[in-house]
């Protein structure tokens, strides 16, 4: 047993910066999946929007946002996140963050979506890296803050309403512990890992999203996934990230004819947002498909029209990666969408407390409202920065106390079913890319489901409930029922849900879908 003023499930921005600013209150306990750097944030290529120049302004960049979400932002979760973001990146600079300078100022990129040029980025394609390293760094340092690695969250401790803690699964000595503590923040990330074909790394897989759900939490918008459209294409499904960074640049799309297809799908061309990016590249591939047997399964991303020398200075680990592959970024590398961002989660309000009290949510695994159906590009680091400190003013204003009255359940290991759980994973990965991937329709999902339910089932009849191994492949089929049992209800097309049976908004839909345990799936305004 383990008692701290506060717990931070999770080791990517939203994590590690609660738990820096939670530092200053109280004792407290990060707990991480695997290593500290296992994180979408460690990988993340693109930077963090926020305003610093004096050509933009707040209300130009919620704009944005709000346009990239279709219908569906929070306009006061949005007016936050731009109006606090900078303040946050101020801080970081002040606790000795670099981020990367020109002439004394700092260096701005254009991304997708983006009107103006408010981008921040340090080590250019690192940035995720490197604030990551920076806040590792931090919390190592910090006598309050304790870190326990290979350590998995199995469930929410709760007494009556009010979360207690965490039961968590020591992979080191193989048993299961619990973590008590006044308030628990949950920043485990998304679920883009349960797709086959991810951006994501392997931990990814909503983990977050199964035990908040367990536990009787709101989750919302699971239906909208953002795929991001640019990655490098291999026939063995590896994805490597192809920042949006590349396409401010100037980067052209280009089919296999060698025409540039995107002028005739946006105003913006290659900038325009993410989810229409996807799909055009999506539709040129199936077209490529049709078109003979042997069509590609990507696009070109080409970059021959621009100066290599500035290529290379700005994208420096992303030209040496296609290196290693054999492609030359300065001329033209071959790319397809892959799952990237899960912009629903669990519902949570301006500070980031769930409904059951004590318990908190932020960064991907969060639903603050500033997504919509579509996150804008680079504001999801942002909102890391944002409500991860408005949850720890939140947890420490609070009256919350420590209450150990909860008895966990006892969880064991059985080796023989670790197996079991690798291919409830690999075929779970295979169902939602084939059925709930970037174009979905209602036989599609219909079928994807019912193959879930049938795993699930033969899951729940070993009547291993308690066993590790289950309950990690139970993970996998709870939430990706929750992604598709919201797709099957959406009946329209809006941001990262596209239903060829529905292919247009509906003004009917421009609402929230909601679920909960032991309830039908209902829509919110």
């Amino acid at each position: 047993m383990h008692q701290y003023d506060y717990l931070i499930a999770g080791s990517g921005l939203a994590g590690l910066y609660a738990a820096f600013r939670a530092s200053r209150y109280g004792k407290v306990a990060v707990i991480t999946k695997l290593n500290v750097k296992d994180s979408n944030t460690f990988y993340a290529q693109g930077g963090i929007a926020a305003v610093t120049d004096e050509e933009d302004t707040p209300e130009f960049h919620s704009d944005d946002t709000i346009v990239a979400g279709r219908g569906l932002c929070n306009p006061e979760a949005v007016r936050i996140l731009v109006n606090e973001g900078p303040e946050r990146i101020r801080e970081l600079i002040s606790h000795g963050m670099n981020f990367d300078m020109t002439h004394g100022h700092l260096e701005l990129g254009l991304e997708g979506g983006h009107s103006k040029r408010r981008v921040i980025h340090a080590g250019g394609d690192i940035t995720g890296k490197r604030i990551t390293e920076f806040m590792i760094r931090s919390i190592q340092t910090n006598p309050n803050i304790t870190l326990f690695e290979n350590h998995r969250i199995l469930e929410i401790l709760k007494s009556g309403s009010k979360c207690t803690g965490l039961l968590v699964w020591n992979n080191e000595s193989y048993k299961a512990e619990a973590f008590y503590a006044k308030s628990t923040i949950l920043a485990l990330g998304g679920a883009s890992a349960i797709f086959s074909r991810t951006t994501n790394p392997l931990t990814a897989t909503g983990d977050g999203v199964a035990i908040a759900w367990e536990a009787g939490c709101e989750i919302a918008d699971m239906e909208f996934i953002q795929f991001h459209p640019t990655t490098l294409y291999s026939p063995d499904n590896k994805s490597y990230l192809i920042s949006e960074a590349v396409r401010g640049e100037g980067a052209y799309l280009l089919n296999s004819a060698g025409e540039r297809f995107m002028t005739k799908v946006h105003p913006l061309a290659e900038l325009a947002p993410r989810d229409i990016v996807a799909k055009a590249i999506f539709s040129e591939i199936q077209k490529q498909r049709d078109s003979r047997a042997d069509g590609d399964n990507f696009v070109w991303l080409s970059l021959g029209h621009l100066n290599p020398e500035r290529v290379q200075s700005r994208f420096p680990h992303i030209f040496q990666k296609c290196a290693e592959l054999g492609f030359d970024m300065t001329d033209k590398i071959p790319v397809a969408p892959a799952a990237h961002y899960m912009v629903g989660g669990v519902k949570c309000n301006l500070n980031g407390e769930t409904d059951i009290k004590g318990l908190y949510v932020c960064g991907e695994l969060a639903s603050t409202g500033i997504m919509g159906a579509n996150r804008l590009a680079s504001n999801s680091l942002s909102e890391c920065l944002v409500f991860g400190y408005r949850a720890v003013e939140d947890a420490a204003g609070s009256e919350n106390s420590a209450d150990r009255s909860t008895e966990p359940l006892t969880y064991y290991a059985d080796e023989s079913l670790s197996e079991l759980c690798n291919q409830v994973r690999k075929s779970v990965g295979e169902i939602m890319t084939r059925f709930a991937g970037i174009v979905r329709d209602k036989e599609g999902l219909t079928k994807g489901l019912q193959q879930i339910n049938s795993i699930e089932n033969d899951i729940a009849a070993s009547g291993r409930a308690e066993e590790y191994y289950t309950k990690s492949a139970l993970f996998l089929t709870t939430v990706s029922k929750l992604i598709i049992t919201a797709a099957l209800a959406r009946e329209e097309s809006r941001g990262g849900h596209f239903r060829s049976d529905f292919p247009e908004e509906s003004e009917m839909l421009k609402v929230h879908s909601a679920q909960q345990k032991d309830r039908e799936l209902i829509f919110k305004a």
